[in-house]
């Protein structure tokens, strides 16, 4: 067992270096972030234009002195509600001028006009659709009540008293935390285990695996690469980490607020950490398997695609079994190996026991070395046609010389 260690010990330093010290490596550090760039960039330009191509308009078309005071209300609320609370308001008549007609406002598409309002403070009349008015009638009425009352309306100052949390909607809000730490955990795990993949395909078809499996057990082989490529993902995770956080400061210094998980922020964080590593871990193990038994990179794509699909359900299963705790379903989520770390994770939102992700987490860490041994066993199996293909005698020359030049 110490020599199997020493070995993946060998291989992980060998492919950890190999990978980071690579000019691949930088553009996959750069991978993730473009696409967040032009997302973070498209939603931005996107919400803008919905929002002045939406941005409810109202006419006016009072008496000069009524439209007046109409005007000079909302600027005198809006220091009260906020600037952006009341429509946008512009004079487009006068009532003893001519005769109105609203309609012909809001035929015209240039102004954009929701609705107009026609008759005086007291009676006024607001034209436009059926959902417009339903939209923008409480505003009105507001304004022209308190533009007709020459601002006496006084409205209440309510005192706020804030607590902390109630019973009502603790768990409604806890469940956000819990599903951003479910899709966190799937998102980074999705992205980062095919790499494990296609490092085993790469070295098996320029012959680099034969020459290993030669030299040292395949036990060795498998768990050196699985650690190199969550050390690698982690590194990756860091930089990603730093960059966001940057960026959110000098975007807006007031981070998000995220409600408090029920173990507490540290714990939570801890726990978010190392179910990413057990899921990591299982499904690249996984990944690997599905390796010892693909010869060529379309093989790979033929079988792999059915296992990310599969680990899509299983994201599913857990999210839909977040709101369901303490029943069947959702401790089967939480037992079932492949959803147990996103279930386990929503669980920690929601529940303040710590004992069963222990145990969940151990269990974890067993399936994925069992995942681990099958895939040697199949790579011996389709691969090397041999039950003891890689393992030679402790103090073989064969496996001395092979641990030497990997060193090297």
């Amino acid at each position: 067992m110490r020599e199997i260690f020493r070995a993946a010990f060998v291989i992980a330093r060998r492919d950890f270096t190999a990978i980071v010290y690579s000019k691949a490596f930088i553009f996959f550090l750069l991978g993730p972030l473009l696409p967040v760039l032009v997302g973070f960039a498209g939603s931005n330009l996107g919400e803008q234009m919905a929002r002045d191509v939406s941005r409810p308009s109202v006419a006016v078309a009072l008496t000069a002195a009524d439209s007046d005071k109409l005007l000079a209300a909302r600027a005198s609320l809006s220091k009260t509600f906020g600037d952006g609370y009341f429509a946008d308001m512009k004079i487009v008549g006068d009532a003893t001028a001519k005769q109105i007609r609203p309609q012909d406002y809001l035929r015209k598409k240039a102004d954009n006009y929701s609705v107009v309002v026609t008759g005086t403070l007291t009676n006024p009349i607001i034209t436009g659709t059926a959902r417009s008015i339903e939209r923008q009638r409480a505003d009105i009425e507001l304004l022209a009540g308190y533009a007709s009352s020459g601002g006496s309306l006084q409205l209440p100052n309510a005192t706020p008293d804030v607590v902390a949390e109630s019973a009502n909607n603790d768990k409604q809000l806890r469940t956000v935390t819990a599903q951003i730490g479910q899709v966190l955990i799937f998102a980074l795990t999705t992205l980062l285990a095919g790499m494990v993949l296609s490092n085993l395909v790469e070295e098996k078809s320029n012959k680099i695996i034969e020459i290993l499996a030669a030299s040292i057990p395949m036990e060795s082989v498998f768990l050196g690469k699985l650690v190199a490529m969550l050390a690698m993902a982690l590194v990756g995770i860091t930089m990603w980490s730093i960059i966001g956080l940057i960026g959110f400061m000098a975007i807006d210094p007031d981070l998000p607020s995220i409600p408090t998980p029920a173990v507490g922020w540290p714990i939570f964080a801890g726990l978010c950490f190392t179910y990413f590593v057990m899921a990591y871990l299982m499904f690249g193990a996984l990944f690997l398997g599905i390796g010892a038994m693909a010869s060529t990179v379309r093989e790979v794509q033929t079988i792999s695609t059915p296992v990310t699909m599969a680990q899509m359900v299983n994201f599913f299963f857990a999210a839909y079994a977040l709101t369901k705790t303490g029943e069947p379903i959702e401790i089967f989520a939480a037992v079932f190996p492949f959803s147990s770390p996103f279930a386990m994770i929503g669980r920690a939102a929601l529940e303040p026991t710590l004992w069963h992700h222990g145990v969940a987490i151990i269990g974890q860490l067993l399936f994925a070395l069992l995942l681990l041994r099958l895939g040697v066993y199949l790579f011996k199996k389709n691969i090397m046609k041999s039950g003891n293909a890689g393992r030679v005698k402790d103090g073989g020359q064969r496996k001395l010389w092979g641990l030497v030049k990997i060193s090297r």
